[in-house]
């Protein structure tokens, strides 16, 4: 899976000869993620991208009954080898590693929390969290899928299952997953005689259950300037907007409508003339969709825009993968160790369909842009 990568940020900083050098800023997906001298940059390798001391450390993951597990790692671990850690601590079955994955996951007043992004298999968790520029934050284990239909794949395993209960019983205390009231009286029940089967069968009927919700932020439909709260999941983009005047309005997009996506870097430079210049970065997300047989785009003005941007290309690939697992001609040919090979596309398999394009001086410019990816209503 492609991951988007911008240098938005250098400094000038003298080296121990008194010479002059610029150390660039890598940003991974929005974020932070390294410091490095065009040198560096020059010869980077995925699995050694920081100069840091290797040594053994502990981690904590935490689950979603707030619980966590300590692991103890490298600090040189990959965001996959941290994952294949905790889960034969929890007893996970190493076939369903795919079925989750490690966040950078921020914990707000009042209890609430926030996914800040997923960290990607070659991202280094304990440097990551050291780097964050945002407070509050911890490492996360979660499903990492959008189709609720997955869960009956999961549901033999017994750590798979306990995470399921546990992420379930906190999107309902959340509010992402919406229960009616007689939908929650039957599952304060079924939590109190612990039946996790019972539960998580009728979770499954419950609004927005296995979405993944973004924190409020705004949006250009039906007007510029309406607040919205996004919930993604079960190939639909959820979206309870507030109107200018305080009415609310519920609107629904379809994946299968969607044709296209782009993410957008908004930043500008602080302290520009001074050594030290820093990032206040604003990202935004704009979908093509198709409304009354025309082509629309619907924008998205939000810091969680790459997580947003995850989440849809999650429910393309998943919906391929459905779709040929429901139809063996369906094939796709992949090279592999130097041959082509015939096979279907499994679940975990990703896709890149978002774009990832500087800031345009017109928005009108963006229809005409290049895309270096796009869905058509044939690829769903």
């Amino acid at each position: 899976m492609k991951m988007h990568f911008c240098i938005p940020v250098s400094q000038h900083r003298p080296d121990a000869l008194g010479s002059r050098y610029v150390l660039y800023s890598v940003y991974l997906d929005g974020f932070f993620f390294c410091k490095v001298r065009y040198s560096q940059l020059h010869r980077w390798n995925e699995q050694n991208t920081f100069n840091t001391a290797i040594m053994k450390a502990f981690l904590d993951i935490f689950l979603p009954n707030g619980r966590c597990a300590r692991v103890e790692i490298l600090t040189s671990d990959t965001a996959e080898r941290v994952l294949e850690v905790v889960s034969h601590k929890l007893g996970l079955c190493r076939e369903l590693l795919s079925y989750f994955g490690l966040f950078l996951i921020r914990f707000c007043k009042e209890g609430k929390l926030s996914v800040v992004k997923k960290l990607v298999d070659f991202e280094l968790p304990y440097i990551s969290l050291q780097s964050c520029e945002v407070e509050n934050c911890k490492i996360g284990l979660r499903k990492w899928y959008l189709d609720p239909s997955l869960d009956a794949m999961l549901m033999d395993c017994q750590a798979a299952g306990d995470l399921l209960y546990m992420q379930a019983v906190q999107d309902i205390e959340q509010e992402w997953a919406k229960p009616t009231q007689a939908q929650r009286e039957e599952l304060e029940a079924l939590q109190k005689e612990e039946n996790q089967t019972k539960f998580l069968e009728l979770s499954r009927e419950v609004l927005h259950y296995g979405y993944i919700q973004l924190d409020p932020c705004t949006c250009d439909h039906p007007e510029p300037g309406c607040g919205a709260v996004l919930s993604i999941g079960n190939n639909e983009i959820s979206c309870c907007i507030t109107l200018p005047d305080g009415q609310t309005q519920d609107v629904t997009f379809q994946m299968n409508r969607v044709k296209c996506w782009q993410v957008t870097f908004l930043g500008t430079l602080l302290d520009m003339d001074g050594p030290q210049r820093t990032l206040n970065q604003n990202l935004e997300l704009r979908f093509q969709y198709s409304e009354d047989s025309q082509w629309q785009w619907f924008v998205i003005y939000t810091k969680q825009a790459f997580l947003l941007s995850s989440c849809l290309k999650k429910m393309v690939s998943e919906k391929m993968a459905k779709a040929a697992a429901e139809s063996p001609e369906m094939q796709i040919e992949v090279p592999e160790q130097g041959r082509i090979k015939k096979h279907l596309v499994p679940p975990s398999q990703q896709k890149n369909y978002s774009m990832f394009l500087r800031r345009k001086s017109e928005i009108k410019r963006a229809e005409g842009d290049c895309i270096f990816g796009t869905i058509t209503e044939e690829d769903l």
